[in-house]
């Protein structure tokens, strides 16, 4: 009989956290490979922003197929295979030759990557009661900003060492770590050999009933306003994060001065505030609902002071020093994921666990045609009025959202 384990639970979050961690560096290896590796192949500025397009194209369409592969296959199985799919893509970034071969790769690490979040949306539902699911889902968000901080130095002492092919076969080289844990440590709660009976009676306490994913189609699911409420939420909030994760380096030294130096050495506290910030939105919700507030009712509170923080935006591009820059940054970003991660979490406190996956990947395609479209425009908006006019837009994105999000989220859906 096997050992069993207590609080397993935080466990499988930790294993969580960690493929986000994975997901982000081999995601961002290339950007900070950049400078090299296409003066190297020879790759224009125009070429190296299509091999970009590549990946957040793959990334977008792959949010609905990869949500519906993890309601037919399940968590452990469909995260196995998807992270190494991201892997075997990102090691193959060694083989590179040339614009179209590094975009082929790039479009293959974008339709693998997606797969994370939607099995962990899943895994979510499967072992937290409502009043942990926030606070999983911060360090889930978590996750994302670790892997923003740890990846330059990481990438840079790598390719300092070995040179920039090894770097992409080392950083991949780490889901294949990872995937020996997940395959000891997951199954679903209610088949797990090692889960504990109390954990066990409280993690199936708030499960809803299982259903066969075929008895409600994606069609019908299509018709409830809380999806498509979430989904035009969603597309106009998260490319905030998508242009702090891209071009937050560039701004500091073209228009506030940084050198690459002072970037490299004061870039990564924004994303750590970024990582505080998911794991105090995930806190407080969640301790709002122990005290017994409507579930619902917790998200919002959270959410409402967040989207009311983001116009400080405005205020960055005129920010007199470099200190007060990223300063008023890192109060933007640690509002923006303490919002994102309780907008996430209402998606499994909205609908039922058995259509968390495709449910997920329908509302993440939104996430995904919203940022692919705000990273386009930002370049036009840039050249045409400056980045004053991209600070504006993004302070006034987060009340947008939210008012959306109160107009078409009332109450769960019955299915």
């Amino acid at each position: 009989m096997k050992t069993k384990i207590p609080h397993l639970r935080w466990g499988i979050a930790g294993l969580l956290f960690f493929s986000t961690v994975i997901n982000y560096v081999d995601r961002q290896a290339l950007s900070v490979l950049a400078p090299v590796l296409t003066k190297e192949l020879g790759i224009s500025n125009i070429e190296y922003s299509n091999i970009l397009t590549a990946f957040l194209a793959a990334y977008t369409l792959m949010y609905v197929g990869s949500g519906f592969l993890v309601d037919r296959w399940g968590a452990r199985l469909a995260l196995s295979v998807f992270i190494v799919w991201w892997s075997l893509a990102n090691m193959s970034h060694a083989l590179a030759v040339g614009v179209w071969s590094l975009g082929a790769l790039r479009f293959l690490l974008g339709l693998g990557e997606s797969g994370n979040f939607m099995a962990a949306f899943r895994v979510v539902s499967e072992w937290y009661p409502a009043k942990e699911r926030a606070l999983v889902h911060g360090l889930i968000q978590g996750g994302a900003a670790i892997g923003a901080i740890i990846t330059p130095p990481l990438v840079t002492w790598i390719y300092s060492l070995y040179g920039w092919r090894p770097a992409f076969l080392i950083t991949g080289g780490l889901g294949f770590v990872w995937l020996v844990f997940w395959l000891l440590l997951y199954h679903s709660p209610d088949k797990h050999p090692r889960i504990t009976d109390a954990e066990r009676a409280l993690v199936l306490a708030e499960t809803v009933p299982t259903a066969q994913a075929s008895s409600v189609s994606w069609r019908q699911l299509a018709q409830y306003p809380q999806m498509w409420g979430l989904m035009a939420a969603r597309f106009v909030s998260d490319p905030v994060w998508w242009f702090y994760l891209f071009w937050l380096p560039k701004y500091l030294v073209e228009q506030r001065g940084f050198t690459m130096v002072e970037m490299g050495m004061l870039a990564w506290i924004p994303y750590l505030s970024a990582d505080l910030g998911a794991l105090f939105g995930g806190w407080l919700s969640g301790r709002l609902v122990a005290r017994g507030r409507p579930v619902l009712s917790s998200r919002f509170a959270v959410m409402l002071p967040c989207a009311l923080l983001m116009p400080v935006s405005l205020a960055i591009h005129q920010a007199p020093s470099r200190a007060v820059t990223i300063a008023l940054i890192c109060v933007v970003t640690f509002a923006h994921m303490a919002w994102k991660t309780n907008q996430n979490t209402l998606t499994n406190d909205l609908f039922p666990k058995h259509l968390i996956g495709a449910t997920s990947g329908l509302l993440a395609f939104g996430t995904g045609l919203g940022g692919t479209l705000f990273i386009w425009m930002t370049g036009h908006v840039v050249q045409g009025y400056g980045y004053g006019a991209i600070f504006i837009i993004m302070g006034l994105l987060h009340p947008i959202s939210y008012l959306i999000t109160r107009r078409f989220v009332r109450q769960p859906i019955a299915v």
